[in-house]
């Protein structure tokens, strides 16, 4: 499986489409029963489709089903676990037999309803939320035929199953990892905040010259730590991993550095060095941020 990130800038879609949908959530909610009633018609008067559900109370069921996910296409949220809940239903499908062909009748019976929706509800720019509409449920069957697929191969290819259960166990131990990283993070804040509160308190004791550059450059550094728990919660969520983040702590460790070396009348020879230190790492940070905020 591609990665969520990867499906989502092939198809474009943008935080302003997460927007857009979650501007119709409310709508969509309202008038799910004509989605839910359009693909449960469909299912009653194919033959094909009757011999897959098989009794009303499956139908039921399905539907039930489908009407949760369909609203949660509107949410505003499309992280892992939005991914996971497409991966388990193309999953699902393979175990129980359901073609990929269904799902892909099914998309295009919601995708009609959801036209008839907006061509009933709004007069003006509907255009931008078809648009939107339709990246959803293109991305939602991409994902969901592509994880029916690799289920499919797994029941035919040893080998295929071995490397399934390698990449999903290097996942979860990726994940660990991350959760590790963060409570370590969070300690570090909490101890940084610590050290910031004594010498705010020192300053406000009357040591004014001895803490004040100290004080500062806590600050610094507790503003680095929130931005590295911030980055690691993000990239957990499946957001970007930004390395400029990273190279902000080096560069503000420098510029911390340098203010304690002032104050301790370093040599001239070494405050330069730092200076220029400082000087080179907010080039190589400038340049990282701008590749960075060119590939959104």
């Amino acid at each position: 499986m591609r990665p969520f990130k990867e499906i989502k800038a092939n198809y474009y879609f943008t935080k302003e489409d997460e927007a857009r949908l979650s501007e119709l959530k409310p709508l969509m909610e309202k008038r799910a029963e004509k989605v839910v009633g359009a693909l449960y018609q469909w299912i009653i008067q194919t033959d094909s489709a009757k011999r897959i559900f098989k009794n009303e109370s499956l139908i039921k069921h399905v539907m039930r089903l489908v009407r949760t996910w369909f609203i949660s296409l509107f949410s505003g949220r499309y992280d892992n676990y939005f991914y996971d809940t497409l991966i388990r239903i193309g999953q699902k499908h393979e175990k129980v037999g359901v073609d990929p062909h269904f799902m892909t009748r099914a998309i295009n019976i919601i995708r009609n309803a959801c036209v008839d929706i907006l061509c009933e509800e709004m007069e003006h720019n509907r255009e931008k939320y078809l648009i939107s509409i339709n990246k959803i449920l293109d991305i939602n069957l991409d994902i969901i035929t592509s994880a029916y697929l690799e289920e499919e191969i797994k029941g035919y290819s040893p080998a295929y199953r071995i490397k399934i259960q390698l990449v999903r166990y290097g996942e979860i131990f990726s994940q660990v990892v991350s959760l590790v990283l963060i409570v370590g993070l969070s300690i570090i804040t909490v101890a940084v905040t610590y050290l910031c509160g004594k010498d705010i308190y020192e300053i406000l004791s009357g040591k004014l010259e001895q803490t004040i550059v100290t004080a500062l450059g806590s600050v610094l550094i507790l503003w680095v730590m929130l931005e590295l728990l911030n980055t690691e919660i993000t990239h957990l969520k499946g957001g970007k991993f930004k390395i400029s983040v990273f190279v902000g702590v080096a560069l503000v460790t420098v510029i911390r550095e340098t203010m304690i070396a002032t104050l301790k009348h370093e040599t001239i020879e070494f405050i330069t060095s730092l200076i220029a230190a400082i000087l080179i790492m907010g080039i190589v940070y400038w340049l990282v941020k701008k590749t960075e905020e060119d590939r959104r």
